[in-house]
């Protein structure tokens, strides 16, 4: 373990570490409030849901799961990148108040799965999906966010883009700004501009204050100034009703009796949130200055613990939220309780304050998710991507195109096609598909990690469990001389994996890539033998 992590006292844990750290984990706990109050809003409004009930979720992300999670500095609460396929299902289980009771019952059965996914586990499962194909399937979803933002943005007629999907909102943008609305819109722009360029401000004492906040500061007292609540149509600004009145069982589970949609949307909350929060929870220990290692499979059941209960009351699905769970690392948090304080002060607004809410402008709103569109679908991610390899930018474009084109599960499953096909044309037997020999062998202090044929994403859980039966300390040395093949995802897991076994006090060593051509410069590149 080298000197620095020596020097850096683990945070407690339980009622002992809520009292040596609360003063850190409340200050970051209510600056992440700041930042969740207006996104949960807007996400449960982008996503057909009661804009309540994203408040409903980050409470019980905050208030509940924060007792059990095995992650000590993620945010749990509903995300931007789960608002397709929410409001997908409330479209396709027949739109409005009956789509939406509908879509809970399917939230409710993926909660549970989740809490199973956790009980046998599965958390690992992460790893057989193409890293490519995974960020192909989020710049679809921050595009699809946006497409879906714009008319918000513009304050037009909600039944403008009634029905519409994204290639054809995105063609419809000279009719919503045709009948755009002059004074909303300037709020929206003004907000969006703030978002967009809050991260270049260099003063630090200013850029302390998060964004969102900046926005809400402008475009109320702008709102209230033009008095919209009496001179602009309902939809232009939030309302969300009394927390009383919405909390009660909501779940309605008939929706079962359309086989083919309940088992599609299960599926969907069940992948797309558990592959979205284990990859921010991957990310988010790598920024703990503590080094701790999350226990995912612990995660995973608080997770679908979370789920199924927000489902039952009407809330949207939560995940690990990266955004949040960044800024809650940045302020200071030391351990879980930070997202309890988060939790705990979103329902002492929502119970003191609500009637604060309802001043807020959509269009404001729907700049905070463009923002988050933005980031998703940014082109220095399509730049990265090609950087590692055209083969990735290829998984990339077509999970992208058929994610826009039908869904995110589609979407996905064409990414990881595309890539077997890619690996078949590069000479990857069809043996070592799923399965890669890996043979372990320990002399003196030296773990020998010998792994032949093909090392690709398909067969990676096979290696990843041999990697993990090493007890932490030694010299590990992996040995890829006897592979055909590294495709990049495995070149990605073999680093994390040497990150955080160095961090435990171990040293890792890759060898036997002295004849493999990497497919590009990118120092995690595919790597392919040459018999030249």
């Amino acid at each position: 373990m080298n000197t620095e992590n020596k020097k850096l006292k683990l945070p407690l844990d339980g009622l002992a570490g809520l009292k040596e750290n609360f003063s850190s984990d409340a200050i970051s706990g209510f600056i992440v409030f700041l930042l969740a109050l207006p996104l949960s809003l807007g996400i449960a409004k982008a996503s057909d849901f009661p804009p309540i009930m994203g408040l409903v979720t980050a409470i019980i992300g905050g208030l509940v799961v924060s007792l059990f999670m095995g992650a000590r500095l993620t945010i749990k609460g509903p995300a931007a990148g789960l608002i397709v396929i929410v409001a997908g299902a409330v479209s396709e289980f027949g739109g409005g108040e009956t789509g939406w009771h509908l879509a809970l019952g399917a939230m409710v059965f993926a909660g549970i799965i989740q809490i199973l996914f956790g009980v046998f586990k599965l958390g690992k499962l992460v790893d057989f999906f193409p890293l490519s194909a995974i960020h192909g399937m989020l710049a679809a979803i921050g595009l699809i966010i946006i497409a879906k933002q714009i008319p918000v943005l513009l304050d037009v007629d909600p039944v403008l883009a009634k029905g519409k999907g994204p290639f054809e909102l995105f063609a419809a943008v000279p009719n919503f700004i045709t009948n755009l609305d002059p004074r909303a819109t300037l709020i929206g722009v003004v907000s969006l501009i703030i978002m967009m360029g809050w991260p270049y401000i260099k003063n630090k004492s200013i850029k302390m204050i998060p964004a969102p906040l900046v926005v809400l500061l402008i475009a109320i007292p702008a709102e209230l100034y033009m008095d919209f609540q009496h001179t602009e149509p309902a939809y232009a600004l939030v309302h969300i009703g009394n927390l009383a009145e919405n909390i009660k069982f909501n779940a309605d589970f008939s929706g079962m009796a359309q086989t083919g949609v309940f088992i599609k949307y299960v599926i969907m909350f069940t992948l797309v949130g558990s592959l979205e929060s284990l990859l921010t929870v991957k990310a988010i220990d790598l920024l703990d200055p503590y080094k701790r290692k999350s226990d995912t499979n612990k995660d995973m059941i608080a997770l679908g613990i979370g789920n199924t209960i927000a489902a039952f009351l009407g809330g949207l699905p939560m995940i690990s939220e990266v955004a949040r769970s960044s800024a809650n690392v940045h302020n200071g948090a030391k351990t879980r309780w930070a997202n309890f304080f988060h939790g705990f002060f979103l329902l002492a607004f929502l119970l003191l304050a609500s009637h604060l809410i309802e001043l807020i402008p959509n269009t404001a709103l729907a700049a905070m998710l463009i923002t988050v569109g933005v980031k998703l679908a940014h082109p220095k991610e399509f730049i990265q991507t090609f950087k590692i390899g055209k083969e990735q930018l290829a998984i990339f474009l077509v999970t992208i195109f058929f994610t826009l084109f039908e869904d995110l599960l589609v979407g996905i499953a064409a990414g990881v096609i595309l890539k077997m096909f890619i690996h078949l044309f590069n000479g990857t037997p069809i043996s070592s598909f799923f399965k890669a020999p890996t043979q372990v062998s320990f002399e003196g202090n030296i773990y020998w990690v010998e792994i032949d044929k093909s090392a690709i994403f398909t067969n990676y859980l096979g290696i990843k469990r041999k990697l993990e039966a090493i007890p932490p300390g030694f010299d590990v040395t992996i040995d890829l001389k006897g592979t055909r093949l590294v495709d990049h995802s495995v070149m990605e897991n073999l680093h994390h994996f040497e990150h955080e076994y160095r961090n435990e006090g171990g040293t890792v060593t890759i060898v036997g890539l002295e004849k493999h051509k990497a497919v590009s410069k990118h120092n995690l590149a595919a790597r392919k033998k040459s018999f030249a």
